[in-house]
């Protein structure tokens, strides 16, 4: 069977196939002291061997399906498998990905070693067993930061004897989360060695741009980077698709969903197993439905959706129907492309751009486990997608991002330095875990005293609680269900004001939300499930002001400066605005307090000739807010980010340079270094941008190019031919 005849036609944007390639083998180690059930290793699996057994810390960073979990398994298991007291400790960003594995382990079934996941799930009576008896120990980052380390008096066994620790998924390990990990995993470091142990780390991520600046980030040391794939990959055929345009005035086009139910119910019908990646609950589900609708009864019991939120009996249940070939079709979040393993597949359909080029290939490398493969990306009308649409090079050949984080953000570290005093006295022998940051930010923490052993807690509770792993700010505000009180997730102060207002619809993983109330004393948020056809955009006043240029430099052919910035935000209205074609339904006042944060921010200053013809008002203002706009879309692009993260603001006259300057900043307090990302990439950034723009087919400019769908000002005043000149006058001048 074969999927020739159906990527054809104007939907079609680009059809390409990549060759097969031949798995590059090295042998066995002699003497492993368990039976790994392969006769051979790919040379990176025996790369990760040969570096464990010298001691150093390690990254491994190769496609899906290459073996990781084996390179790192083989040199853990067996030093347990010899010397039963060493202990290791596997991180997984998910309890489902702990729990996969624990499973994978078990089926091993490695002479002396105990494999538990220790978890929240995890029963009381279940904790001290597991803290006694088990030498792989299965967890998250959130249970070492909050129930580990704080408790270590109860792990000194398992802290005494840690031979090896295990991260998997590195690569999610960026922005605030990652730079909190990175504090936690040091403290892990410190207090192992306090109790006289000094483990191993191995990582495993997905390929990115700086693997070995990852695994120093994340542990302040150097790591043997194993990057060469050596894997067989069976030839694969990789297409964009485009849905038709309705309309080419507002940007308009055919449902993403709808074409990816359409050729998935296609690919079943051919009998050629597939996998359908959509980006939330509510769109697999959808795309199932549609997809079950177009296929007869037979066929329509061989399709399955698969997400977070089915029991675990569920989904090993979808897993071993498909491994077994009795399912064809699965629709699957996003979530399912971390490491769980799910068979041989042949097809692999991506609705919408996943947000980074390394979660695209996570997912294609789905395709094509058993013979030739099909990776398709269907793209959404997102000015992201779009660019990729119409420049297939720039998705397809370009190197995939660098993940950044910051441990030393004060507004990070400072919980984290608490938290270790709390574990045991810092002083300055702790520079080399904790790092010197450390030590220069414990004399402005709060409730830190100064003793002849170093710096030690003096509060009253447990600081570490204090401290949220995916939040810059202390103060966030915590997301409820109304319906079953479960906590949904927090938003930074900061944000909250523009994202959970009161009649906001919020999106969480993908799933909509109706806020019905925002109890901005108890920093609490209510909010019910929604189903409506409109979604909500804040109105805001937002002013920056420069605190400190940090690095300035003449750059296409204007200054270009990294610095830092305080923001000032307040949400006056907001609107609701029809899904179908963004036509407002209401604009609704709000009366909220202003915030005001500091982060990092990249700002240029235009020059005479680069603003010649546009500097006339109201031109010159809607030219830089569309520039604006558009690099916020395009940055993601050059770091691993979301446009979410990040903010802007445009201005023909700002108080602190006496030009017409844009702003774009690091929407976390603090900064997690995506502008400065953006600062040492601004050339290529820049050239993508005017790139995006030249290549939109609407005239004066839409969602998939300078409309933006958090843009303070409603989308107000934005004029796409300016930007286009100014851009591509910076672009000549780089």
């Amino acid at each position: 069977m074969s999927w020739d005849d159906l990527l054809a036609g104007e939907e079609l944007a680009y059809l390409a196939t990549e060759p097969a390639r031949e798995a590059l083998l090295a042998p066995l180690p002699e003497g492993v002291a368990f039976d790994a059930g392969v006769d051979a290793l790919y040379a990176h699996q025996r790369e990760t061997w040969d570096a464990a057994q010298r001691g150093e810390h390690v990254i491994v960073t190769t496609g899906t399906a290459s073996g990781k979990t084996l390179a790192f398994n083989l040199p853990v298991l067996d030093a347990l498998a010899r010397e039963p007291k060493n202990r290791a400790l596997y991180l997984y960003p998910t309890k489902a990905l702990a729990q996969d594995q624990a499973r994978a382990l078990a089926e091993l079934a490695v002479p002396k070693v105990r494999a538990a996941v220790y978890d929240g799930d995890t029963p009381q009576e279940r904790r001290r067993q597991i803290r006694r008896w088990a030498n792989a120990i299965l967890t998250n980052p959130d249970m070492l930061h909050l129930g580990l380390l704080p408790r270590h008096d109860l792990w000194a066994d398992v802290l005494h004897n840690l031979r090896y620790v295990v991260v998997d998924e590195a690569h999610v390990y960026r922005g605030v989360f990652g730079s909190h990990v990175a504090n936690v995993l040091r403290r892990l470091r410190r207090l192992a060695r306090i109790y006289g142990a000094d483990p191993q780390f191995l990582f495993a991520s997905a390929t990115i741009a700086n693997p070995g600046e990852l695994a120093h980030s994340l542990l302040g040391v150097e790591a043997t980077v194993i990057g060469g794939d050596a894997a067989p990959r069976a030839e694969r055929t990789v297409a964009l698709w485009n849905p038709p345009l309705l309309d080419p005035d507002l940007g308009l086009r055919a449902s993403a969903l709808g074409e990816a139910s359409r050729l998935l119910a296609q690919l079943v019908q051919r009998d050629l197993r597939t996998i359908c990646f959509a980006k939330s609950r509510k769109a697999v589900e959808l795309v199932h439905r549609m997809a079950s609708d177009r296929l007869d009864a037979e066929r329509r019991r061989r399709l399955a959706p698969y997400r977070a939120g089915y029991t675990p009996q569920q989904r090993r249940d979808i897993e071993g129907r498909l491994v077994a070939g009795e399912l064809l079709g699965v629709t699957a979040t996003d979530a399912l492309e971390l490491g769980i393993d799910i068979g041989l597949l042949d097809c692999a359909i991506s609705v919408g751009f996943p947000g980074t080029v390394a979660s695209l290939r996570q997912q294609w490398g789905r395709a094509g486990r058993r013979g030739r493969g099909l990776a398709l990306l269907i793209a959404s009308e997102d000015a992201l997608d779009q660019y990729f649409m119409r420049e297939p090079e720039t998705l397809l050949g370009r190197r995939v991002e660098a993940a950044i984080s910051d441990f030393s953000n004060p507004r990070i570290l400072d919980g984290h330095v608490a938290a270790a005093a709390y574990e045991a006295p810092v002083d300055d022998a702790d520079r080399a875990t904790l790092g010197d940051e450390a030590l220069a930010r414990a004399p402005h923490v709060p409730e830190l005293q100064h003793t002849k052993h170093g710096w030690v807690w003096a509060g009253k509770d447990y600081p570490a609680a204090r401290t949220q792993l995916r939040s810059a700010s202390p103060d966030a505000f915590t997301v409820v269900d109304a319906s079953t009180g479960a906590l949904l997730g927090i938003v930074e102060r900061e944000r909250a004001y523009s994202t959970v207002h009161q009649g906001a619809v919020y999106l969480h993983l993908g799933e909509q939300w109706l806020v019905r109330e925002l109890d901005l004393e108890a920093r609490h948020v209510v909010v019910e499930p929604f189903g409506g056809d409109y979604y909500t955009q804040a109105k805001k006043e937002t002013s920056t002001d420069i605190d400190e240029p940090l690095r300035v430099e003449r750059r296409s052919g204007l200054d270009l400066t990294f610095g830092r910035v305080s923001v000032t935000e307040q949400v006056v209205a907001y609107q609701q605005k029809q899904i179908r074609d963004q036509s407002t339904i209401a604009t609704i006042a709000l009366d909220l307090p202003q915030t005001t944060f500091e982060t990092e921010a990249v700002w240029y200053v235009p020059t005479a000739r680069q603003l010649d013809g546009l500097e006339a008002m109201p031109k010159l203002l809607s030219s830089l807010h569309a520039a604006e706009h558009s690099m916020i879309a395009l940055l993601p692009l050059w770091a691993m980010c979301d446009r979410w993260d990040i903010g802007g603001l445009s201005t023909n006259l700002h108080a602190d340079t006496g030009q017409p300057t844009v702003f774009i900043y690091d929407g976390h307090p603090g900064g997690v270094g995506i502008a400065e990302r953006g600062f040492e990439q601004f050339e290529g950034w820049v050239a993508d941008t005017a790139r995006l723009l030249a290549g939109c087919p609407c005239e004066h400019g839409c969602p998939s190019c300078v409309q933006s769908p958090k843009c303070g000002n409603l989308n107000e005043y934005l004029d796409k031919g300016g930007a286009l000149t100014l851009l591509r006058r910076m672009s000549i001048s780089a």
